[in-house]
């Protein structure tokens, strides 16, 4: 029971109240200002839920409530009230009675989060004893019980694991674990499901708003998508360039969005909407040899399909493949995992397919096997009528320069040392494309191509945001003029401005030079904007296949009915064009 229940205050005030808060980091260059005078309240027994794009002022506004802001950040003015206690103002040592007992933290990122050398159950009983909830002895029991309450399977056996050997849905629910083992009166979550599968991100947001109402918990939750905001909160609280623009009760601010700006997230996110009508843009070739007119999508989030020849002589061709791989032996036994089980694919030029599914469906594994960057156990891959299944040396290499490939994470995908124009030029050098003015006046024509300026070419990865790191990935990946380009989660930790944009620029692309697109994939909202064809992975197997109209309005398997039952935003109020186009 929180402590406002036990003194009898009135638990119709809000538990937590912001008031002015400003919050600024010294850089080099000066005080750099990341929220400016913001007003919020958190309710007991309230899902609180603060939308923004990257950069709007969410997290830091969630981190200045613990003040657990980065080394250069100061909170310049405000109030942080927090029951009878200033935050803002409180000492180190009175912070610490704060933070972990009536505060929870549930991080976003698991894998760096967790300590990698430490047991699961160790690291939630370190909470207990550190709070005096537990002794030494009693800790360990106390712990797996802890787990058991934040949903993680088998806990008594997950507490002896440590994180490299739990899924991330399961890291996850050991960072809300953590969060709720001291029973605190506020939780604030900071993005904790927007890398997670649909079916995952239900599961831990399922208990998130469990423990919202049958404990009184009060949750602040920072999200950029506005599908999990518009299911799971009681209240929305809009920023931009750190400052609250909208506030109010969920469905109002949804329903009837005040602001331009909120009306622009509204009309990118893909989760809050149906399928939306797309303008087909014949395929054309082209090299890329210069910069295009940009498409003109029916609405401001909604890509353009271009259409392909029925007739034409498909480019990828995947027979029946299947992949192995070696277990660890038990009990003297080999043991082997199918994570590809008999899979047939086709993909024509100028065309997406999607691939879905949740993590460890085969999805990865299966474009692995198409780009020849892993060998198939059996099975066939041709790629424009020919056998590339065994493909070496110099066959090998020339399926390279024809297939490319952009990585979830762009930033892990960058060599920070490298300018961006070394990144964009690197495949040129590696095949020995062209001279150096050549090959960075191409890098200047890419970078046009994708809607940034030439003088990004002298900055590095770390300068630049989520979204003009992507950005760049495409550029680099579109370098060689490929007629084949993996996209393996290449929007899931965008905001959704910033994905619409991405998707937007990937249609235009497809739709201008004809290349085709393997689009992998776990949120179907997204999927259901830019394919023409959809796969649906379960287990290694494709389960389901059809154009994401038919799929969606009518599928058949029982799994992608599952699927979209779980995707985000199901429960927000429906939208005219007056409200996201006004």
């Amino acid at each position: 029971m929180s402590d406002a229940h036990e003194n009898g205050e009135d638990v119709t005030t809000p538990l937590l109240e912001i008031r002015g808060l400003s919050v600024s980091y010294r850089t080099r260059a000066g005080a750099v200002p990341a929220v400016r005078g913001v007003d919020l309240d958190v309710w007991p027994g309230q899902v609180t839920a603060v939308v923004g794009e990257s950069g709007s002022g969410k997290s830091t506004t969630a981190h200045a409530v613990t003040r657990l802001l980065a080394a250069n950040g100061t909170i310049d003015a405000g109030t942080v009230r927090f029951g009878r206690h200033d935050l803002a103002t409180l000492s180190e040592a009175e912070l610490r009675t704060v933070r972990g007992a009536r505060i929870g933290l549930v991080p976003q990122d698991p894998t760096v989060s967790l300590n990698p050398v430490k047991r699961i159950g160790e690291q939630v009983a370190e909470v207990l004893r550190i709070h005096g909830l537990a002794t030494r002895r009693s800790a360990a029991a106390e712990a797996v019980e802890v787990l058991n309450r934040a949903g993680l399977p088998d806990a008594a056996v997950r507490s002896r694991q440590y994180p490299h050997e739990l899924s991330g849905g399961m890291r996850q629910r050991v960072l809300i674990a953590v969060a709720i083992a001291a029973g605190p009166e506020l939780i604030i979550a900071d993005e904790p499901t927007s890398a997670l599968d649909v079916t995952v991100q239900r599961v831990i947001l399922d208990h998130l708003q469990h423990l919202a109402e049958e404990s009184g918990t009060a949750i602040l939750l920072v999200t950029h998508d506005l599908g999990v905001a518009a299911d799971r909160a009681r209240r929305l609280v809009v920023m931009s360039q750190g400052r609250v623009v909208e506030a109010g009760e969920t469905r109002t601010v949804l329903a009837d969005p005040r602001h331009e700006y909120t009306r622009r997230l509204l009309a990118a996110a893909p989760s809050l909407t149906t399928a939306r009508p797309r303008t087909p843009v014949p395929a054309t070739p082209s090299t890329l040899a210069s910069p295009a007119k940009p498409a003109k999508p029916a609405s401001p989030a909604a890509p353009a399909k271009p259409a392909a020849p029925a007739d034409a002589t498909p480019l990828v061709e995947a027979r029946n493949l299947v992949k192995e791989f070696r277990l660890p032996r038990a009990g003297g036994e080999s043991r082997t995992l199918r994570a590809v089980d008999d899979v047939s694919l086709t993909l024509h030029r100028g065309r997406t397919l999607a691939l879905v599914g949740e993590s460890g469906s085969g999805k990865s594994t299966t474009a692995r096997l198409v780009l020849r960057l892993t060998d198939a156990t059996s099975g066939q891959v041709r790629f424009d009528g020919a056998d590339v299944t065994t493909a070496k040396g110099a066959r090998a290499r020339a399926l390279r320069r024809r297939a490319q490939l952009v990585y979830q994470n762009p930033y892990a995908s960058l060599d920070p040392r490298f300018s961006i124009g070394d990144v964009i030029t690197e495949p040129l050098r590696a095949f020995r494309v062209g001279d150096r003015a050549s090959r960075l006046a191409r890098a200047r024509e890419l970078l046009d191509r994708v809607a940034l300026s030439a003088t990004t070419l002298e900055r590095r990865p770390a300068e630049l945001s989520g979204g003009q790191r992507q950005r760049v990935a495409i550029a680099r990946a579109l370098a060689l003029s490929p007629d084949l380009v993996v996209c393996d989660e290449p929007v899931s930790a965008l905001d959704v401005s910033v994905q619409a944009q991405v998707l937007d620029l990937l249609a235009e692309l497809q739709a201008d030079t004809g290349v085709a697109y393997l689009f992998i994939s776990h949120d179907l909202a997204v999927v259901r904007q830019i394919a023409h064809q959809v796969a649906v992975m379960r287990a290694g197997r494709v389960v389901e296949t059809g154009p994401p109209e038919d799929l969606f309005t009518e599928p058949r398997h029982e799994y992608t009915r599952e699927l979209l039952a779980a995707i985000p935003g199901g429960r927000a109020p429906s939208f005219t064009a007056e409200t996201t186009a006004s």
